[in-house]
């Protein structure tokens, strides 16, 4: 059964106080499902946050990807967490395959495969990985965007 915690998720019509931290984070099955959900669940997440979500989506889904093909356990889920703090989105995926660590690799030209971190690479402003307790690890990727225009305080027309 899918898990999902939100914080400060609700959108709002003005702008929050700096400093305020947003976080999502749901437990899918680690299958191509799952990974598709993450992805779908992130977008929607960021849209209602009123927040730019193309590079988001993509970093998710290959992350996703990765912990569903190669982060697989039986019976193990992994977990995407969302956090936005300030003007930059944090993207996390944990899995329970902790002895295998991601790293780009070129692929072979005909290789309809194995792309998936040079994307995150070249999407991402920063990326890693952390060891945390085993067997579990989590892949990170930051995001920075430009803050959204505070909403106008004014009402009526331009010439006001």
């Amino acid at each position: 059964m899918n898990q999902r915690t939100q914080g400060t998720a609700e959108h709002r019509s003005r702008p929050e106080p700096p400093g305020t931290v947003r976080n999502f984070s749901v437990l899918l099955s680690s299958t191509p499902r799952g990974a598709r959900l993450a992805r779908l669940l992130a977008v929607d997440t960021l849209r209602s946050w009123g927040l730019p979500y193309e590079r988001a989506s993509h970093v998710v889904a290959e992350l996703a990807a990765n912990a569903a093909t190669h982060g697989r356990l039986p019976g193990r889920s992994f977990r995407l967490t969302l956090y936005v703090i300030g003007a930059t989105v944090r993207v996390e995926v944990t899995d329970t395959c902790g002895e295998r660590m991601p790293a780009p690799q070129e692929p072979d030209g005909d290789a309809e495969s194995g792309r998936g971190l040079l994307l995150v690479e070249a999407l991402a402003d920063r990326w890693g990985v952390a060891e945390e307790r085993f067997p579990r690890k989590t892949v990170w990727a930051e995001l920075g965007f430009s803050p959204p225009e505070p909403e106008s305080s004014r009402s009526g027309g331009d010439g006001d």
